[in-house]
């Protein structure tokens, strides 16, 4: 992230004197697909890759905000009806009203900003855009500043009613509560979280990008989540406490079986496993043994594959060069159907696997897949 590159565009297109500059990581999640709406644990932890923006109150009620990237300008008003056309501006504005509404007296400012983190790629750059912004906000306006947990509900609740994605927290979480050289499991159901070590010697973290994004994605995952409520439904007739798969062990399901469909019954066995090897990987991390995490990852893979169906054609193929070249873990990172792997691969193996996946996915598919590198670092912070 290049902070002189921002300050030099930032001084630019407001010739005044410098402001602030705030910073907010992309996320990655090693293991725990699917389970957030299940009220199971998700395991992200923030990358080396993210949103930096300099910031300065310009004493009017206006924003004046400048995308680098985009090389777009806009100016909006801080009500309700001032709200921006261009979509990249609704998120600032977006976050600008959830803070008000929480009680932060925002005022106008001066913007400028910039991300590394590659669109399309499943690391989460709206979100991490809200918690650079949220994060300044609460800083610059904040007399009465708001805790993290908030500012990351802040990120939430921008996408829900200014940018009309229905997310979940994790993205928001990850971003804003990030830390180098951990990942962080959060329960989705109590919002407890907890710290695990993540510092990997002797391997890196790579996700092969397939360039693709198939459009079944969101018919798909409503029918997926429609199949686990079916069959916690058929377990609670049993089971009456039962209000999440996060509260039913396979003997439940097994028991249920009958009552339920075949295709229901495939989801939810995955979704069971799925919460399990989220506390098997934190458990093996704890023991600083990364072959079982890796093995987990497989498994997921596997899962999401087979029993979940929302992998594809190409990610499974990575996946399958992955194994064939002996990399410790891989799996499909992401909601399926397109998108990233994320795997975990011993320094020796590295260069090997990076041009034996690109070679052997472009012979097959005609174009060669991204690799990004990603390290664990930390969360929303000040940086000048």
């Amino acid at each position: 992230m290049d902070i002189e590159y921002v300050r030099s565009k930032f001084q630019k297109h407001f010739n005044g004197e410098a402001g602030s500059v705030y910073a907010s990581p992309g996320r990655i999640n090693l293991i725990g697909e699917h389970t957030d709406y299940n009220g199971g644990f998700v395991f992200p932890g923030a990358v080396d890759k993210g949103m930096v923006a300099e910031i300065k109150p310009n004493g009017t009620d206006k924003v004046r905000a400048y995308s680098i990237d985009l090389k777009d300008y806009t100016e909006f008003g801080l009500n309700e009806a001032d709200a921006p056309h261009a979509s990249w501006a609704r998120y600032i504005f977006g976050v600008c009203r959830e803070m008000i509404k929480r009680g932060v007296e925002v005022k106008g400012f001066d913007t400028a900003f910039s991300g590394d983190v590659p669109l399309g790629a499943g690391m989460s750059s709206s979100a991490a855009l809200e918690s650079t912004y949220a994060f300044a906000l609460n800083e610059l306006f904040g007399d009465n500043k708001i805790d993290k947990f908030e500012l990351a509900k802040v990120g939430q609740a921008t996408e829900h009613n200014y940018c009309g994605v229905n997310c979940g927290i994790m993205d928001q979480f990850a971003s804003v509560f990030g830390k180098a050289g951990h990942l962080i499991r959060l329960d989705c159901r109590s919002l407890e979280y907890q710290y695990f070590p993540f510092n990997p010697k002797g391997y890196k973290l790579v996700l092969l990008d397939s360039v693709v994004k198939h459009e079944l994605a969101s018919s798909a995952y409503n029918k997926r989540r429609q199949s686990c409520e079916s069959a916690v439904a058929a377990i609670a007739k049993k089971y009456p406490n039962v209000e999440f798969l996060r509260d039913c062990t396979m003997d439940m399901l097994n028991e249920a079986k009958a009552d339920i469909s075949e295709e229901d019954y495939k989801r939810a066995e995955y979704v069971i496993g799925e919460i399990q090897r989220v506390l098997d990987v934190c458990d093996a991390l704890e023991r600083g043994d990364y072959e079982t995490v890796g093995q987990k990852m497989f498994e997921t893979h596997y899962g999401m594959s087979k029993l979940y169906e929302v992998s594809c054609e190409e990610l499974d193929f990575l996946n399958d060069i992955a194994f064939d070249c002996g990399v410790t873990g891989s799996r499909v990172m992401g909601g399926g159907f397109g998108g990233c792997t994320i795997n975990l691969v011993k320094d020796e193996l590295y260069e090997t696997f990076i041009k034996t996946a690109k070679d052997r996915f472009n012979e097959k598919f005609g174009h060669y897949p991204k690799v990004y590198d990603v390290v664990i670092s930390d969360g929303s912070r000040k940086l000048i």
